[in-house]
């Protein structure tokens, strides 16, 4: 097996898996040493396509040829296009896209224009939550390290009410609060999807309140919850939605979606991105789009994530939505062990931040088959 030799000028802040990717192709990589790894991972739910889908290379590579970049100072057909394509995929009013680089600058604009919009400054966010690592996402994480960040910065934390509590989200929400920030599933905290009548609960209350109800759907959003969002999942419309991650199919890019009514005031100036929405991302996003469409990927990630449940009842329990899944190890196993024994399996696979979690991510293309081979694999390391 593969180890992976950390550079003396790269900085170690991040866990490494045991191998070195050269190359990839659907739900596989190949290390330096031409080992195919099975990606149930996906690059942190990042290679919604799969790895280098053809149609989305093909994508990148025509557009790299005419303009890899120009600003959002110069209109873009790409730009517009795409933010036309996520609109009319998005529930309700959720027509008016904003483009940045990332995640967690999406959420970051999200809750600025929250703020701004209702004149207010108070948060309110749920307990193993995770948003991002730039300031005032900072403020809305779980997390000991992730309040001390914010603290040193500054920033007032958010009221945090604990996970799926409806009375304590009815209670916490008062006119003070510009906004609500919610994972509909709950990413780095092992995929736990919230109920039905929590994020019901999220929304009746900040219409009552007049604050407004952002959905973080960086990890489930984008097809991984088996429909575009999973707002429309939920049946639970949101009044602001964050993207990211599969959103481009690694190409970086992430987005906000608004109501016409969050964004009726919004002038020249009030939120800006340099490199959003270039035209190679934009490139890379549509056509994206143009695979989940011609593919019927989230009938397939609905199938792919039914089969995972069928073989895990009775076995283990399982949390989550769509290929957003969390398997519960047995104890005293911790899910690490097991994921590393998955390696040996030449196997990737998450953790989390429950150290009993097991977590799935793979691409939204994932077969039958490798559904099938991910389950025996399963079945060998836990025999």
């Amino acid at each position: 097996m593969t180890q992976a030799a950390l550079s003396g000028a790269w900085l170690p802040v991040y866990s490494q898996m045991p191998l070195v990717a050269v190359s990839g192709q659907g739900s596989w990589i190949v290390d330096e040493d031409g080992h195919r790894w099975l990606d149930a991972y996906g690059g942190h739910a990042v290679a919604s396509t799969g790895h280098c889908h053809p149609h989305v290379v093909k994508a990148i590579q025509e557009q790299a040829g005419k303009l890899i970049f120009y600003s959002t100072a110069v209109p873009n057909r790409l730009r517009e296009e795409f933010a036309e394509r996520i609109a009319e995929r998005c529930p309700g009013d959720l027509g008016k896209v904003f483009f940045c680089n990332s995640g967690a600058e999406a959420n970051e604009n999200a809750l600025g224009l929250a703020r701004k919009v209702t004149g207010r400054q108070r948060i309110v966010s749920v307990e193993g939550g995770w948003h991002g690592r730039t300031v005032a996402c900072l403020a809305v994480t779980d997390g000991a390290k992730y309040e001390a960040g914010a603290n040193r910065a500054g920033m007032p934390l958010s009221t945090k009410v604990p996970f799926n509590d409806v009375a304590a989200m009815e209670r916490a929400v008062d006119r003070t609060v510009a906004a609500v920030i919610v994972e509909p599933v709950q990413g780095m905290s092992g995929a736990r999807d919230c109920s039905l009548e929590f994020l019901r609960a999220a929304r009746t209350a900040c219409d009552r309140a007049g604050a407004l109800l952002i959905f973080d759907e960086i990890q489930c959003g984008a097809g991984r919850a088996g429909a575009f969002t999973a707002a429309e999942v939920y049946g639970v419309t949101p009044d602001l939605l964050s993207l990211a991650k599969g959103l481009a199919s690694g190409v970086p890019i992430g987005a906000i979606v608004a109501t016409s009514a969050v964004t009726s005031d919004i002038k020249v100036g009030d939120l800006g991105s340099t490199f959003g929405g270039g035209p190679l991302a934009c490139a890379a996003g549509l056509a994206t789009l143009e695979v989940f469409d011609r593919e019927n990927v989230f009938a397939n990630v609905r199938q792919a994530s039914g089969a995972v449940r069928g073989w895990a009842a009775g076995r283990l329990p399982v949390q989550g939505l769509g290929l957003l899944l969390g398997l519960r190890m047995p104890p005293p196993r911790p899910a690490a062990e097991v994921q590393r024994a998955l390696f040996t399996h030449q196997m990737l696979t998450g953790t989390a931040s429950d150290t009993a979690i097991l977590r799935l991510l793979p691409p939204l293309t994932f077969s039958p088959d490798e559904v099938n081979v991910l389950l025996a694999r399963l079945e060998d390391v836990l025999a």
